[in-house]
């Protein structure tokens, strides 16, 4: 692929495309992903595989893989044209929505076997002479911490977003309304 060195994209949407990316990285997803999910963030208008590609200088192929892994997660959805055969896309846009689903996406893949895994181990433990009672509590406090951010997780998303937006501006404020005293 011929490299583009004709400037295409404003400057805070190209810092915050190659930010969200390096993120992206962080976060165990492939740079590309993120960059073309904050580029469809960003967007005013729908946007088809080639203008990503265009627009974000990548090769169309990695355009695709990444798209799907996007669609996947529910983060970007197509967006029908008539009288145009080309898939056009848009990201979600809702700042909750896109954190929702990112925490559903990690807690399938992390929580969810974590919790599992220790669930087992707690009840193989639990079972073995050999396994020191010290061990044994050590695996249940991880398994009550690990079912306690699962416990945690599902109630925050009952929570309407309303109320969540205000339990975040409040952030540990939140502490003074509890009746438990001073640690």
């Amino acid at each position: 692929m011929t490299e583009n060195t004709e400037k295409i994209l404003p400057d805070a949407v190209d810092a915050f495309v190659l930010q969200w990316g390096n993120l992206g990285g962080e976060w165990g997803v492939n740079r590309s992903i993120g960059q073309i999910h904050a580029y469809l963030y960003l967007a005013d208008s729908l946007r088809t595989a080639e203008e990503i590609a265009r627009d974000l200088v990548m090769a169309r192929s990695n355009v695709s893989n990444s798209v799907k892994e996007l669609l996947a997660w529910n983060l970007i959805h197509r967006v029908p044209i008539r009288h145009d055969r080309r898939e056009h896309f848009e990201a979600e846009t809702d700042v909750w929505e896109i954190a929702a689903r990112i925490a559903a996406g990690r807690k399938a893949r992390e929580i969810d076997p974590a919790l599992e895994i220790l669930r087992a181990c707690v009840g193989k433990a639990d079972g073995d002479p050999q396994v020191s009672e010290v061990t044994r509590q050590r695996l249940r406090d991880m398994m009550e911490f690990t079912a306690s951010v699962d416990r945690w997780y599902t109630q925050m998303m009952a929570v309407p977003k309303n109320k969540r937006d205000v339990l975040l501006k409040l952030g540990s404020k939140i502490a003074s309304f509890l009746p438990l005293g001073e640690d």
